[in-house]
């Protein structure tokens, strides 16, 4: 158990580490990347080419042991349908990361860094978090 919450810890710190070293916890680095049709900052493109291709070279090599280090067996997702929900909460996390330039991971991190926006945006999402699973 304590190996699991060690593991966790590490990923999540080296996760926050990789989020501030390329600046995603930065509101006006993140609505630089997505404002296309104006003055676009396209170096958030590489930050994500870089977090894919090392996604995808950790799952191969991952799913390729059979079992997880430290659990029983993988918890993949099992759906793979795209519905109304699935595309209602990406245009509802969409705008929301249109708007105020956080999205979750950077959130998160920015409260270790006292940035004001974290401060309002963390327990708005939380509130959201809470009010989604009720109404689901």
């Amino acid at each position: 158990m304590m190996a699991r919450v060690l593991s966790a810890l590490g990923a999540g710190l080296l996760f926050g580490l990789g989020l501030a070293v390329s600046r995603m916890v930065d509101p006006a680095k993140v609505l630089g990347f997505l404002d296309i049709t104006g003055a676009w900052d396209p170096s958030l493109a590489l930050v994500m080419a870089g977090a894919a291709g090392t996604a995808m070279i950790g799952y191969r090599l991952a799913l390729g042991r059979g079992r997880p280090l430290l659990a029983e067996a993988f918890q993949l997702p099992t759906r793979t349908e795209i519905d109304a929900r699935l595309l209602a909460g990406a245009v509802i996390f969409g705008i929301g990361w249109g708007m105020a330039g956080v999205c979750p991971g950077p959130a998160v991190t920015g409260i270790a860094f006292l940035q004001i926006e974290t401060l309002y945006f963390v327990p708005a999402m939380a509130l959201g978090l809470f009010i989604a699973r009720r109404v689901a």
